[in-house]
Order: structure tokens, then sequence, then C-alpha cells
């Protein structure tokens, strides 16, 4: 982990993947600090599923959301990792 002038280095390239896509911006604030399966974050952003899905697995593979449950074919829970809250609060 770098540090520029005091700021992480990893955590302002997260926080800049995250505001690239506005779908991305809404599912991290829509999951917070609780656990949600990507149905509710869809009706809750507004997002088809679909997109709520394909941008969850983008999150899970740079390392801001994990999946709780991901031997299960419906119903996953998804939570934010360490990096996905201290981007949540760069983002607020």
């Amino acid at each position: 982990m770098q540090t520029l002038g005091g700021i992480n280095v990893d955590l302002e390239e997260t926080v800049k993947f995250i505001n690239r896509s506005s779908y991305r911006l809404k599912i991290v604030k829509s999951i917070g600090t609780g656990v949600k399966m990507p149905k509710t974050i869809s009706i809750e952003t507004g997002l088809l599923l679909n997109h709520v899905s394909y941008s969850l697995k983008l999150l899970r593979k740079k390392g801001i959301v994990v999946c709780l449950n991901p031997d299960a074919y419906k119903g996953r829970l998804y939570k934010l990792t360490d990096m996905g809250l201290k981007s949540l609060k760069c983002l607020k």
C-alpha cells in the first residue's frame, strides 16, 4: 500500500473506480454497512437486476464487495469489504 501526500493510493484508485460508473456508485451506497441481496439492491436503486449482478461481479473482483454465500444459486448476500467501507466514507 503506497501513500502519496498522506493519501492511500489504493483507496484513491478504488474510489475512482466506483465513481466511474453510476451503477457501481449506487450499488456501493445501497449496500452501505449492511448485507443485501442483488434483488433488494435492484429495487432500492431502480437498476435492472442483470446490471446489478454484473456490477457486483466487477466490484467483487476489485475487492470492494464480498459474497457471503458464493455457493448459493439464488439469494446471494453481499457486503462491503474493509476497502469498500473506506471508499464509502470517501464517497459521502
